[in-house]
């Protein structure tokens, strides 16, 4: 009995990977990590784990996320490459740095 293996051959196939999505802890009146590198269409998230809101304003004015409730997230999807540097209104000792390449 004769076994025939037959092989596919196919044309290179292209795989769309989705976006990164990058999460910013908020916690004990700390950004973590203090500082994030992400590419520009990736998704940050930041999530606080205080029991008092915050918010993640850049100094720059290209976003600003309003209060974060306790338990609660805010995400945003950086349009352009640069340097925006980040504060909390309501703590401005908070400082971080969000880095788009």
């Amino acid at each position: 009995m004769a076994l025939s293996l037959g092989m596919a051959v196919g044309s290179a196939q292209t795989v769309c990977a989705e976006p990164a999505v990058h999460t910013v802890t908020i916690d004990s009146m700390q950004y973590s990590p203090p500082t994030l590198t992400v590419k520009v269409g990736e998704t940050v998230v930041w999530v606080n784990r205080d029991p008092f809101p915050h918010t993640v304003t850049a100094q720059t004015g290209d976003f600003d996320s309003k209060g974060i409730a306790p338990g609660e997230s805010w995400q945003f999807k950086p349009t352009k490459k640069g340097k925006f540097p980040y504060f909390c209104r309501f703590h401005p000792t908070m400082k971080g740095t969000l880095r788009v390449e």
